[in-house]
């Protein structure tokens, strides 16, 4: 009678209802019964002990270039993620004429810090077009499913060729063309259009992306396409001048209210995060959208689930030491070379002595955030932690556990701790850097995101910041941190139903994908089985997997009994199986 059963397992159905026991009955795919599921089954999964959930949407990814060669799609398919959309914050591969492959790739590499050798080798560029991109990426098998957006900056340079590139503004033309473009991948199945706005994006070669100064009359001119439309979504990124101080908040807050209102109603979200440069923007931002919202817009907020900051270490993207003279005469050395040479009693001295060189500028691929953390070290050492505390991976610390704490009992300098700490295991010691989401030292104001009722779990950057972050986990850690860990220590969490609500139908519904979300008789069988009291994330750890050698960091994950797409499991035990039942989300009327 089935091909597949589920028993014993205590439902959390993503309704934000209580959970039940039952048992659930799959064929062809799809959820056929809920309850006792009397009959026969080809396969049973054990789910006793366990909790069972839809399989959680993921609306904010970056595997644009990986899915074309991966099948895996890890990390996020580690993390229960059985639907993950990719194009986010404006930056992709498609529409892209043969010419241009290296531009986006320096994009790719510079905005979302995945290796260019990576993509060189690793992207099939089996496309020109955004359907034909959408035609090529469903053609190879992959373990979940996925839907993509069609992102700002190959599309300005598709149709604006080297003029997207010199924040030129787009004339008519240009917009109308631009516009017609995106109709015509919205009618191939597309899932929303993306747009990124930030002053630290950059591209590999130090650029501002085409994008992130696009004028108001372009983003209105683009969403015009959705008019008339009953599915798709825009999504922004948006850090309100971080950098620029000649532009304000409310001027850039105004261009973002007419992109969505030009959409015809269609929802749309916005990146939410505390700064410490401005840290009340976030308020504004929730403000602003609820008066969107109060027009009749559908406007979510995405949040994250912990501070979004990253990795440094001396074979990760970024650490305090990079600006040293003497680091820089020797950056290029194999790691143990650079160790070795690192432990030299007179090397160390020489390298603590000078003063830093600036990193970021013209031509330089660095953010201007390194080159901040850099000059008030002293400042944000309080801010810099060794992840894992007294055995446990802790994201939520404060100063008594920081670097800067650290020095102080030793009685030396923040640069001699961070200098001898980046050489503990061997030099592949992570220090972990909250640069958002953490001004207050605590979780606090997470929580008020996470609890607005237009907040919608995002920006994990799956298949993004390779060296520097591994915030695909975000699903794992909204489960077990929020609804259990934080509230053993006696702090505000989340309800259990409320967190699977929020990684599954919220998702969905947002996107408009009404087959998935909920376990409901009749939905696709993308489920969860989760050995909840064991969830748990361990200290991320940088492999060499990506094509031509590319390393990225990947993070231990425990509790994931099962996770199935359409049925089929491709997570047992939390190891990845060979079954590749993911397929494209093509959206349509």
């Amino acid at each position: 009678m089935f091909d597949l059963k589920i028993l014993n397992g205590q439902i959390y159905d993503g309704s934000g209802g209580p959970p039940y026991v039952a048992n659930i009955g799959i064929r062809d795919g799809l959820i056929v019964e809920i309850g006792d599921c009397d009959g026969s089954a080809a396969r049973e999964i054990d789910a006793a002990g366990a909790i069972v959930t839809p399989g959680f949407v993921d609306v904010h990814t970056h595997y644009d270039g990986q899915v074309s060669w991966d099948e895996e799609l890890k990390p996020s398919v580690n993390h229960g993620v059985t639907t993950a959309v990719l194009g986010n914050c404006g930056v992709g591969f498609a529409p892209c004429r043969a010419q241009d492959r290296e531009a986006l790739i320096k994009l790719m590499e510079g905005v979302e810090d995945i290796p260019g050798t990576a993509l060189h080798e690793g992207i099939q560029w089996e496309w020109e077009s955004f359907a034909e991109y959408m035609d090529a990426i469903e053609r190879r098998p992959h373990t979940i499913d996925f839907a993509v957006m069609v992102p700002h900056d190959p599309l300005r340079i598709y149709v604006m060729g080297e003029r997207a590139m010199f924040d030129q503004a787009a004339n008519d033309d240009d917009i109308a063309t631009m516009r017609e473009l995106v109709r015509e991948a919205m009618e191939a199945g597309a899932v929303g259009f993306s747009t990124g706005r930030s002053d630290s994006h950059k591209t590999s070669d130090g650029d501002w992306t085409p994008a992130s100064e696009a004028g108001k009359d372009e983003l209105v001119g683009i969403a015009e396409a959705f008019q008339g439309l009953d599915y798709g979504v825009l999504q922004a990124v948006n850090d309100f001048d971080m950098v620029r101080p000649e532009d304000n908040f409310d001027k850039e807050f105004e261009i973002m209210s007419a992109y969505f209102r030009a959409s015809g109603g269609r929802p749309g979200s916005m990146s939410l995060m505390q700064r410490d440069f401005a840290p009340d923007d976030w308020k504004k931002i929730i403000k602003g959208s609820e008066q969107l919202n109060a027009e009749g817009l559908d406007i979510s907020v995405q949040v994250a689930p912990r501070a979004i900051g990253v990795f440094n270490g001396l074979n990760c993207t970024f650490h305090p030491l990079m600006g040293f003279p003497s680091y820089l005469a020797i950056k290029d050395l194999p790691l143990a070379e650079k160790v070795a040479v690192m432990r030299e009693p007179e090397f160390k001295a020489r390298l603590l002595a000078e003063t830093p060189v600036k990193l970021c500028g013209p031509g330089s691929p660095v953010p201007p955030l390194v080159d901040m953390m850099i000059a008030r070290i002293d400042e944000l050492a309080e801010k810099l932690f060794m992840l894992e505390r007294d055995g446990v991976v802790d994201y939520e610390q404060g100063t008594d556990s920081s670097l800067a704490s650290m020095a102080r009992a030793r009685g030396v300098s923040v640069w001699e701790q961070i200098y001898d700490t980046l050489l503990e295991d061997d030099g592949y010691a992570l220090i972990y850097y909250p640069i958002f989401n953490y001004t207050d030292m605590n979780y606090d104001n997470i929580y008020t995101m996470l609890t607005h009722p237009k907040a919608l779990p995002g920006l994990s950057d799956g298949g993004a910041h390779v060296g520097t972050i591994c915030d695909a986990s975000f699903p794992t850690y909204l489960l077990a941190y929020w609804t259990r860990d934080r509230l053993r220590k006696n702090r505000p969490g989340i309800a259990l139903q409320r967190a699977v609500q929020m990684l599954t139908a919220d998702g969905a519904r947002y996107l408009g994908l009404q087959d998935r979300g909920l376990i409901k008789q009749g939905m696709k069988a993308d489920i969860n089985v989760i050995d909840y009291e064991q969830l748990d994330l361990g200290v991320p750890k940088m492999v060499r997997d990506l094509p031509a050698g590319g390393q990225r960091l990947l993070q231990p994950v425990t509790g994931f009994r099962a996770t199935l797409v359409a049925g089929e499991p491709v997570v047992e035990n939390d190891e990845v199986l060979a079954a590749r039942p993911g397929k494209l989300v093509r959206m349509s009327a």
